[in-house]
């Protein structure tokens, strides 16, 4: 049964509490035995399958509180949108030119859309451009759990062979990013070439919230997202006005514009979204003293075998540039750091002509 994905304000669901969400996820596997999607889920090979609706869904559509204007997810453009099955989920992805895969995965608070300029750019330069709704987000299913960094990285693996590829080139931004990281450790062989923004090394940022007050005290809306039911009240509350405060704030000079303001602000309040997306940062926080994250951090060790582009902004204020530094450690692979000075958390959209530059200057050298 589709979701009703109208944007309005939500009621956090009752298991947001202390000790829910999918905190038992155990290292780098999917929780159960069979997986979040229960018996009978389709693992992380499902063969192609689109089973999404076109563009204009009404799964999808929405109302501006502010304005009564029309709003929809799967926004317009050059680009093909359509759903496919991978790890016991339903994911929506946008689609557009032919050629070796690229998957652009987006961080938080963001959708598919915060990658409109690469979907283009890279489809103009000959390759396939997809941009995926993680799990609990934008159009994809929001599932009761499954939102450990091993079971969401197993989702990005699985849409990979369910687009009917064997590798693809991996682009992922902040929380993306990190699922970027952790993909590479699980399934080395399906990434051919691996891009890191915004995000550090899964054991680097451990380390650093262990130690660093400066990094920690830089993660404080991370700190009152493990609080129960509250975080998502707020971030929905006022057409997701504190959303807006914060994608305002962690960008640099250039800042976003209002319509991508607007477009995030509006996809945090699809129900379900504002909970679902927070769930790995709940995770990430309590498992730091519990045996599956210890196993986690311990994993994350094995070194990387995919050339590895780890590109961060200067004036992030989110993710601090010196947490980022020394994500070569884990490389055993042609690694190459870019420091973008000026620009914020979203490289991507701060500067689109700049970042893309870098991206398929990086993806070019790695072709085979």
């Amino acid at each position: 049964m589709p979701l009703d994905q109208t944007p309005v304000p939500a009621q956090p669901s009752a298991d947001s509490g202390p000790d829910s969400g999918p905190d038992s996820g155990a290292g780098l596997t999917p929780e159960g035995p069979e997986g979040p999607g229960g018996p009978g889920a389709a693992s992380e090979d499902t063969g192609p399958e689109d089973t999404g609706p076109e563009d204009n869904s009404p799964l999808s559509a929405g109302t501006s509180a502010e304005s009564g204007e029309a709003w929809n997810v799967r926004q317009p453009g050059p680009w093909t949108h359509r759903d496919l099955a991978a790890n016991g989920a339903r994911f929506h992805i946008a689609e557009l030119g032919s050629g070796p895969l690229v998957l652009l995965v987006h961080g938080w608070p963001e959708y598919w859309w915060a990658w409109r300029h690469q979907l283009t750019a890279l489809a103009e330069a000959g390759y396939r451009a997809v941009a995926l709704d993680l799990r609990g987000i934008g159009g994809s299913d929001r599932t009761p759990r499954g939102y450990d960094p091993g079971n969401l990285a197993l989702d990005i693996t699985g849409v990979i062979r369910s687009l009917g590829e064997r590798r693809a080139h991996l682009v992922g931004h902040a929380s993306g990013g990190t699922l970027a990281w952790v993909a590479a450790v699980m399934r080395p062989s399906v990434i051919q070439s691996l891009t890191v923004v915004s995000a550090a090394h899964p054991r680097d940022l451990r380390r650093a919230l262990l130690t660093d007050r400066r990094q920690f005290a830089a993660f404080d809306h991370v700190l009152g997202f493990q609080r129960p039911w509250i975080p998502e009240r707020r971030l929905v509350a006022d057409d997701a006005e504190l959303v807006g405060r914060y994608l305002t704030s962690w960008t640099g000079p250039n800042g976003l514009d209002e319509g991508a303001l607007h477009a995030y602000r509006q996809a945090i309040q699809i129900p379900s979204t504002a909970h679902c997306s927070i769930e790995p940062y709940r995770w990430l926080l309590r498992s730091m003293a519990r045996p599956d994250g210890i196993q986690f951090a311990r994993r994350m060790k094995k070194p990387i075998t995919a050339p590895t582009l780890h590109v961060q902004g200067a004036a992030d204020p989110v993710l601090l540039s010196h947490t980022a530094l020394g994500g070569g450690e884990y490389v055993a692979a042609p690694y190459r750091w870019r420091l973008l000075p000026g620009v914020g958390h979203f490289p991507h959209e701060e500067a689109p002509e700049e970042f893309t530059a870098e991206l398929l200057d990086w993806i070019g050298r790695h072709k085979e």
